[in-house]
């Protein structure tokens, strides 16, 4: 038996999800851009799976850009044009290694791993254009104050047209891991610009999205012809495109129930690990958290160690963002939230999805106080 906690890393492949892009593989395996009638209504579909994507976060069709994946879509971002941007300490690497090319600054965060938007606004110089700040962390799950933010960018806009400085000002949000746990309404947070990828809400890997309001003038990364109003040619991934409308519609129609169901069984997998080490150490922010995550470090011991034995039990977790952990990196996330390297070094990243049950929970738990008991006793030695 495989009890699957990596849910943050990658989601499974929702059954209804793969029977909506089953025709688009075989029988309707036309390319959207002929003229003729199978093809046409290839089209049609494709398109009204943008309309559904947009119904879904409050946009136009014409404001969704499909990409092949979050970090396509954060550099699509990011290209709009050269300056300043400002980013923060915790952002995932797709988003820092954008922010290179530019000439940047880095907001520190709390030790709850959230950023104070007055921090933002004081990082803003007369030439920045953009702020990217993710709406939820991949590794910690703390939730950031998107609004809060989007109030200050505002407030910048206002005073640069009183002073008569012409430079635009975005907010891009990397929302990829708070889909189908938050309100990803792009009105309602005061973003610019939103990424989303299918592969965490149980949609195809390969495919995501870039929301870009109508006073954003877009560069295209990719050339060639034209599609995507000529911002990102290549002939479009039909299959994919329904593929992550269909599991984003379903994940925000079941979002508020789910959300509480993953909080529950995270607070109860929380509970027992901390009876059993009232020492370990939870980070994130315990108000502003996604439902699913759980973070936590036991101080002195080896996490990857952990992560190989209770996978021999058919527990799969993670030390941290997945990317990172291929790396064999230190998490640049709990560097910045100050954890002492003892703590950062313990630590595993357990997230919750729909196909945990209370009963994963249970054997989870068991068998992680097990492991870690057991090598708690071996570094005593």
């Amino acid at each position: 038996m495989t009890i699957y906690l990596d849910h943050a890393a990658a989601t499974p492949l929702d059954p209804t999800v793969l029977a909506a892009m089953q025709p688009y593989f075989a029988d309707d395996f036309y390319n959207p851009s002929s003229p003729y009638a199978p093809a046409v209504a290839v089209r049609r579909d494709y398109d009204m799976a943008k309309a559904t994507l947009a119904h879904v976060i409050g946009a136009r069709p014409g404001e969704i850009i499909m990409t092949a994946g979050a970090t396509e879509s954060i550099n699509l971002a990011f290209g709009v044009r050269s300056g300043h941007v400002v980013t923060t300490t915790v952002e995932h690497q797709a988003v820092l290694a954008a922010a290179q090319r530019h000439d940047y600054t880095l907001v520190a965060v709390d030790q709850k791993g959230r950023v104070d938007a007055a921090k933002i606004a004081e990082a803003l110089r007369p030439d920045t254009w953009l702020v990217s700040v993710g709406f939820a962390n991949n590794e910690i799950g703390t939730v950031q104050p998107l609004a809060h933010i989007a109030a200050v960018i505002e407030q910048e806009r206002q005073q640069r047209l009183e002073a008569g400085n012409t430079t635009p000002i975005y907010l891009h949000s990397d929302a990829s891991q708070g889909a189908g746990q938050l309100d990803l309404h792009v009105g309602r947070l005061g973003v610019d610009m939103l990424t989303l990828n299918a592969g965490k809400v149980y949609g195809p890997k390969q495919v995501g999205l870039l929301y870009a309001a109508r006073s954003v003038s877009l560069t295209p990364q990719i050339v060639g012809g034209g599609q995507e109003s000529g911002l990102r040619s290549g002939t479009e991934n039909v299959a994919g495109t329904i593929g992550m409308a269909t599991a984003l519609r379903r994940a925000d129609d079941a979002r508020h129930k789910e959300v509480r169901r993953l909080a529950g069984l995270r607070d109860d997998l929380q509970a027992r690990l901390l009876g059993a080490f009232p020492n370990a150490v939870i980070s994130g922010h315990m108000k502003y958290r996604l439902a699913g995550h759980l973070h936590i470090s036991f101080p002195g011991l080896d996490a990857e160690r952990l992560v190989f034995a209770l996978e021999a039990h058919g527990i799969l977790v993670a030390t941290g963002s997945a990317c990172a952990a291929n790396k064999g990196t230190r998490s640049h996330v709990l560097v910045a939230i100050g954890l002492e390297d003892s703590v950062a070094d313990g630590s595993l990243r357990i997230t919750l999805g729909k196909t945990t049950t209370e009963d994963d929970v249970r054997v989870a738990a068991d068998h992680i106080i097990a492991e870690v008991q057991r090598e708690q006793e071996r570094t005593r030695r």
